[in-house]
Parts: structure tokens; C-alpha cells; sequence
């Protein structure tokens, strides 16, 4: 195996993947056989093999339950035309959120059932079951409301469920033994809305503590604390978003910031009377480095326009937030825009107001937005009615191509997320509401479709690191040890010592 610690310099050979994934907008790649009242698509990419899998949900026997599909990285579907279905247990006819998540040489999804009890199922790349068909039970059999998991740094998962009142936090091992469970609670305030971030030797928990204001609002504090996998606080809770009142539909989100840390976001009206996003930052150490206490608006008070449905990256190289989201018309709500800006750990904004991504008046939704493996640009990909587009930038902002992805006319149910860029390529899926079957396309970092070419770093200088102190993958697991000998294949980010002392950050080519 030969390991390289690179300077970022401008020059790449290309290789390409033998893909089988269709690079015409008017047809798309087919990935499965569904519903067209099908939902809550899930994409993720186990990093190791480069295989994709892809999670749905629809009406079945046993209710609104999970079907998942595996696709090698050409795109080619290597289970049964259906997927696989959990059929063992039973689940209610509406959705109370689920959750997936790709690991080495396989897929861990987890789920509440009708019970109402969390469970986690794991299906090896081969369709075998090693935890069984119905898998195993969180939470002692509490909770009942909706369900977050996080891969483990050693073939386990972290699992994060609710019961509407406190959080419950449980890590599963790889052979399906559970540890210790922590529970998240405050006798005066709701705690929930939960989302695992990988920390340095355990998770961070982003979680709201809330109150009911009346009919439809909650007044809303967002924390952020730390465990280990047995269930131990090891960092207490600190506030990082100051009291607001706001929709109960209206939920934070958070992203890791790659060296430790994490931003998190929301939208709401409940400064000004306008809806904007509003972002914040911890450190490694969960303590807050973005002062506001309400955070950063993406964009200043403009009582003209809402700024929301925002979703975000990190730079790997400055681990800046990038956010896209989706400027309307405050009064008709009809002249959409989509939009993006740049934010540090410290809250400034160097695209100030952000830059725009589109400039016509259209329904534009489903925004997603995702950093080049390289370091080297980001992607933003939208629809416009029922069209779906890709943007890609470089890292100052600057357009670098355009790609229609689909033009297909039938309204789509889009994935909740993108895999996000790996081994040279971007995944996105759909349900097709008119006929059913699920579809899907892959971009890559050039904007192309189909063959995708990956980059492949050649010779290089080496940059000098006397003493590594951490190895985080590209986007931000921090790995338990920094033995280099040990990775497998891949990119990853180095921090350490040079020659004279002075910290340095660089990227790292297993290949």
C-alpha cells in the first residue's frame, strides 16, 4: 500500500470507472421496483467499496415500512429488482421518521415500529442479516417517536430515539451487542429533535430543549453535549442557540465540521418576523466560537424575502460552512431563488449576503450542495419544477459548469439527502410519483454523468509532518488512532506538527 501526505497542488491524472449509470437526462438510471406513493429515500455509500445504498418507504403488509437497495459503483443494482424488504415486524400506516446509514461491507437501517419500540436492523453487501430479519431492540424499549443513527469508528453504529419527551442514546457493536444507554432529559422541557455528530473519542448530541406555546409553536433552546459508547456524559451540555419561539415543524440541523467540531442551523421568524437561517459553531471541545446567540443569518434582515430549506458541506480544506437554501418572496412566496453562502467558525461571511445560483423566477426546491473529494470546488443540485440541476463552483464561488441531471416531466419524490462526493462521484435518487419505481443519477466533480472520471493524484512533493496528533476522514469522522499503516484506501485529512512546530493540516491519498 502506498501512502503520500500531499501538498494541494494543481494537477491530476484521471482514470474512469467502467459505469453502467445512464448519462441521458431524459431517461435515468433505473434502481428498483416501488410504489408511486413512495417516500423517505435515503442514499448513503459505504466509503471502503464505493457500493451505494439506497433506502425507501411505502405502503406494504406490515405498513409504512423500508425497502433498501444495494448498487455497486457503476451504478448496477446487485439485489432482487424489489430490494429488500423488513418485513418482520409491523410498522404504523404514517411515517414517524426513519433513518440509514452505510458501513463497511454493509447497511444499518433503523426504525420505530408499531410497538412502539426502536429497532436496528443490519444487512450484510451479501443480503444476509447478521443481527436477524428483525434485528435488535433499542432503548430498553423505550422511546417511540423518530429515529438518527451514526457509523462507529469500528463497525458499530450510534443510535439516537425519542418518546417525545427525552432523548435516548444507545451505541450498537458490530455483532450486534449493545451498550450502555443514555438518556437525555430535563423534568421542565421537551428534549428532542436530536442529531449525532462524530466526536473525538465518543459523539456529539445536538438536541432541542422546548416548551409548547400554544397551538403550533415551541419556545426552542438548542444544546450540544458529549458521550461515549457506554452511555457516559463526558463534555456537559452547552447552549448554542439562544431561546426562540418557533413552528413545531421547524427543526435544527448539523453537519461536522471535519477537525473535531460542528455547525448547526435553523430556520424560523422568530427575529424580525421574517423566516432566515441562522447558523452557529462548537469546537472540539463543544464549546460554542460563533458568539451570537442566536447565531449568523445567512443573509441581513430583508423583510422583503424568507431565506430557508438550506442545506449544507464543508470545505475540507478551511472546514467553512457552505449553505445553499432557497430565497421567496416574503408576500406571494412564489419568486424563488436559490442562493449559497460561505460561513467560518468564527461567523464571518466572506460572500456577505451569499451569491446566487439561479437567477430566474421559478420553483426551485430540493436543494442539495456537496464538497469535491479534491478539495477543489463544491456542487449544488436543485430541481426547477420537475427538472433537476447541478451547479458546480470552485471554492471562491466561481461557476465552473452547468448539468441538466433529468428532464424527465413527472413530479419526483427526491431523496433526503446526496451521498455526497466519493470515489469521483455524487449520488441523488428519486421515486417517479406518477408511475412508481425508484431512479436515480450520478454527477461528478467535472459535471459529467455516466463514466465518471475520478481524480488519481500522481507523484508529488511530500510535505514533511514530524508528529500526526489526529486523521479525520474527508468529511470528518476522526479516526480512533493515528496509526497511517492502518488505513485503507482512500482520502483522508492530516493534522500534525512540521519541523518547526507549527500545526499544519493536509490531505492524505491511500491508494
Amino acid at each position: 500500500m502506498k501512502k503520500s501526505i500531499l501538498l494541494f497542488v494543481g494537477f491530476f491524472a484521471f482514470a474512469t470507472l467502467q459505469a453502467q449509470w445512464v448519462n441521458d437526462p431524459a431517461v435515468n438510471t433505473f434502481i428498483a421496483n416501488c410504489s408511486n406513493s413512495a417516500g423517505e429515500v435515503y442514499v448513503d455509500t459505504d466509503h471502503a467499496s464505493g457500493d451505494i445504498y439506497v433506502q425507501w418507504h411505502y405502503q406494504g403488509d406490515n405498513g409504512w415500512s423500508p425497502w433498501l437497495q444495494r448498487l455497486d459503483a457503476n451504478g448496477v443494482p446487485q439485489w432482487p429488482a424489489d430490494g429488500i424488504h423488513i418485513t418482520t415486524p409491523d410498522f404504523a400506516t404514517w411515517s414517524p421518521g426513519y433513518s440509514m446509514t452505510a458501513i463497511e461491507g454493509g447497511v444499518v437501517s433503523t426504525f420505530r415500529t408499531l410497538g412502539p419500540h426502536h429497532w436496528a436492523v443490519r444487512i450484510n453487501a451479501d443480503g444476509s442479516f447478521p443481527w436477524g430479519e428483525h434485528g435488535i431492540m433499542l432503548f430498553n424499549g423505550e422511546g417511540g417517536g423518530r429515529s438518527e443513527i451514526l457509523a462507529g469508528d469500528d463497525g458499530g453504529v450510534w443510535t439516537l430515539g425519542t418518546d417525545m419527551d427525552n432523548s435516548f442514546l444507545q451505541y450498537v457493536n458490530a455483532d450486534g451487542t449493545m451498550r450502555s444507554m443514555a438518556t437525555i432529559t430535563d423534568p421542565a422541557k421537551k428534549c428532542t429533535n436530536g442529531i449525532l455528530l462524530p466526536a473525538d473519542g465518543g459523539v456529539f448530541v445536538v438536541y432541542a430543549k422546548q416548551t409548547i406555546q400554544g397551538y403550533s409553536n415551541y419556545i426552542k433552546e438548542i444544546y450540544v453535549a458529549k458521550y461515549d459508547k457506554d452511555g457516559q456524559q463526558i463534555l456537559p451540555e452547552t447552549l448554542l442557540l439562544g431561546q426562540q419561539t418557533v413552528g413545531m415543524s421547524y427543526v435544527h440541523y448539523a453537519i461536522s465540521d471535519g477537525v473535531g467540531g460542528g455547525y448547526v442551523f435553523q430556520w424560523h421568524n422568530g427575529i424580525g418576523g421574517v423566516y432566515n437561517t441562522y447558523v452557529t459553531h462548537f469546537n472540539a471541545n463543544g464549546a460554542p466560537t460563533i458568539m451570537e446567540p442566536n447565531g449568523i443569518p445567512v443573509h441581513s434582515y430583508d423583510p422583503s424575502h424568507y431565506y430557508t430549506n438550506a442545506d449544507v458541506t464543508i470545505d475540507p480544506l478551511s472546514h467553512d460552512l457552505i449553505i445553499a437554501y432557497r430565497q421567496t418572496d416574503s408576500e406571494a412566496q412564489v419568486q424563488d431563488m436559490v442562493m449559497m453562502n460561505r460561513i467560518t467558525a468564527l461567523g464571518e461571511k466572506p460572500w456577505n449576503d451569499g451569491l446566487n445560483v439561479t437567477d430566474a423566477i421559478a420553483d426551485y426546491s430540493n436543494i442539495r450542495v456537496d464538497a469535491f473529494e479534491n478539495g477543489e470546488g463544491f456542487s449544488v443540485i436543485y430541481t426547477a419544477g420537475n427538472t433537476l440541476m447541478a451547479a458546480g463552483y470552485d471554492m471562491d464561488g466561481n461557476s465552473i459548469w452547468n448539468t441538466v441531471m433529468s428532464t424527465t416531466g413527472y413530479e419526483k419524490s427526491i431523496s433526503e439527502n446526496s451521498t455526497g462526493f466519493y470515489h469521483g462521484q455524487n449520488i441523488i435518487a428519486w421515486v417517479n410519483n406518477s408511475r412508481g419505481n425508484l431512479y436515480g443519477q450520478n454527477i461528478g466533480w467535472d459535471g459529467s454523468m455516466g463514466e465518471i472520471p475520478t481524480t488519481s493524484v500522481p507523484e508529488s512533493v511530500e510535505e514533511e509532518i514530524i508528529s500526526i496528533t489526529k486523521v479525520y476522514t474527508i468529511y470528518g469522522q476522526l479516526l480512533p488512532n493515528t496509526n497511517l499503516e492502518n488505513l485503507r484506501r482512500g482520502v483522508y485529512i492530516v493534522q500534525g506538527l512540521n519541523k518547526d512546530g507549527k500545526p499544519v493540516t493536509r490531505k492524505l491519498l491511500v491508494e
